[in-house]
């Protein structure tokens, strides 16, 4: 990537603008994207989690959003090996991460996380838990050995949603993120592609988003007034690129209005690449829309900083160093208000620190070894 010193400079001074999302001011339009590492043997996030997470926020990362973390729920995750939010061990482990974030200059939120479908019976860390999902549908399609979700399972999922939100309060994070992307448990519901429910959690688009709007609820009465409440949300999902929730803003408008009445205060719209106008006419992206839609503050997220899908690239290939320019465009104008950088970041822990102090030449292309280690 060639860049002037003009254009660097100009990154450094757009990036570097701090940013309220409702009590918490983040320092600067730079957030760390959520990717999971599977390096916390039995959902314990240890000392190497802790450097992980301090390196990129000493190196100029003004918000990091976690790995994706298990709520306290059986058929919430499907390894052993990914983070959880609940139990003594596991969340002084993450106080322990807050604290080195703290120290390092960074802001940082937890992203709180249930897959739903995704689960297979007989995965750990509860081998016996069935997966669960508003109608028992994979996004494929299929039923397998899932099941749909009863009223009590969604008081349920409910609870351990609040109960970790407040837990991240109590322990020092900053705020926290709701995983409502990709497929997940919250999108199967968002999308009428696994939710064929015929009760109020069913239906049209507003129906559809009534239980992430109660989770949310439900999140916002157990935080203080000021603990910011961010929401990820994407059309895609995975192994189904074309899906999408709205095909038009006016459907868009129907999905988000309802989870910004609830308490969001902040809409993370996950793309594949962020450049991609999201309905015909504009050239607005996701993001772009959403803050149009909502007056929320949005993150922007895909392949920043990279010319390569982030899907390949976390499958083994590598991807080579994208100029930025563009983003900076859209910044400038306010079409959103953060950018996550997920694979550049994941190489090169000083991205962050290079981009805000004219350094570009130095930044590295992604590798997909990089996902071996917590470097």
């Amino acid at each position: 990537m060639t860049v002037t010193p003009s254009s660097a400079s100009r990154a450094a001074e757009i990036l570097s603008r701090p940013v309220a999302l409702n009590g918490l001011t983040v320092p600067n339009r730079i957030a760390m994207a959520p990717m999971t590492r599977m390096f916390s043997p039995d959902g314990i996030p240890g000392e190497d989690v802790q450097s992980y997470y301090a390196r990129r926020a000493a190196a100029g990362v003004g918000l990091i959003i976690t790995e994706g973390t298990y709520v306290n729920h059986e058929s919430a995750g499907s390894s052993d090996r990914i983070p959880r939010f609940h139990g003594e061990e596991q969340l002084a482990g993450w106080a322990k991460v807050a604290q080195a974030v703290h120290a390092a200059g960074g802001t940082i939120v937890p992203q709180l996380w249930h897959i739903g479908m995704v689960r297979k019976q007989g995965e750990p860390p509860y081998a016996d838990a069935p997966a669960i999902g508003p109608s028992g549908l994979r996004v494929d399609g299929t039923a397998g050995t899932g099941k749909a979700m009863t009223r009590r399972d969604l008081d349920d999922v409910i609870s351990a949603f609040a109960e970790a939100a407040a837990a991240a309060e109590r322990i020092g994070f900053d705020g926290i993120e709701l995983h409502g992307a990709h497929g997940y448990l919250l999108d199967q519901f968002l999308w009428a592609g696994t939710n064929h429910r015929t009760d109020t959690y069913g239906g049209n688009p507003v129906a559809r988003t009534a239980f992430a709007a109660e989770i949310v609820a439900a999140i916002r009465e157990t935080v203080s007034p000021h603990f910011p409440v961010i929401f990820r949300y994407s059309q895609w999902k995975q192994d189904v690129y074309d899906a999408r929730l709205a095909e038009s803003p006016t459907e868009l408008e129907a999905i988000l209005a309802p989870l910004a009445a609830a308490g969001v205060d902040a809409f993370h719209a996950s793309t594949r690449r962020y450049w991609h106008p999201e309905f015909e006419g504009s050239d607005l992206n996701l993001a772009g829309w959403t803050k149009k839609l909502t007056d929320k503050p949005t993150i922007t997220v895909g392949s920043v900083g990279l010319d390569g899908d982030f899907l390949r690239g976390f499958q083994g290939e590598g991807a080579p160093i994208k100029g930025i320019d563009n983003l900076l465009d859209r910044l400038e104008r306010n079409e959103f208000d953060l950018v996550a950088v997920g694979r550049a970041l994941l190489q090169d822990p000083q991205w962050a620190a290079k981009i805000l102090t004219n350094r570009s030449e130095e930044l590295k292309p992604y590798d997909a070894t990089a996902l071996k280690t917590l470097s």
